[in-house]
């Protein structure tokens, strides 16, 4: 009797360690303020073919854009919809060339 009751208490105790030992994975962005616009990249993705590139999700003073495709090279972008733009003044393609162009 007392077996059972040592083998259910060994087991809850390694189960509460377990719990208590796996830790969640934390969704850090970098953010950083542009041109009085606070910028801030979601997720971004080098591409493995072309290192000029970047997939990034970004969100402009809190609006969140769709994934979009940075050209550090040509200085555009392309969009969800499949348009080819040039970078605006406050675009986010800047913020991402400038602060990437030294992490290679």
């Amino acid at each position: 009797m007392q077996i059972k009751y040592l083998s259910a208490c060994i087991i809850f105790c390694l189960a509460i360690i377990l719990f208590f030992s796996v830790t969640p994975p934390v969704q850090a962005s970098v953010c950083r303020n542009f041109q009085g616009h606070q910028i801030c990249i979601i997720s971004i993705k080098r591409s493995a073919k072309n290192y000029w590139e970047y997939r990034a999700i970004v969100s402009v003073d809190g609006v969140k854009r769709p994934l979009e495709v940075y050209n550090c090279r040509d200085q555009n972008k392309l969009e969800a919809d499949g348009k080819i733009v040039p970078f605006d003044d406050i675009d986010p393609g800047r913020l991402i060339c400038r602060y990437f162009q030294n992490k290679r």
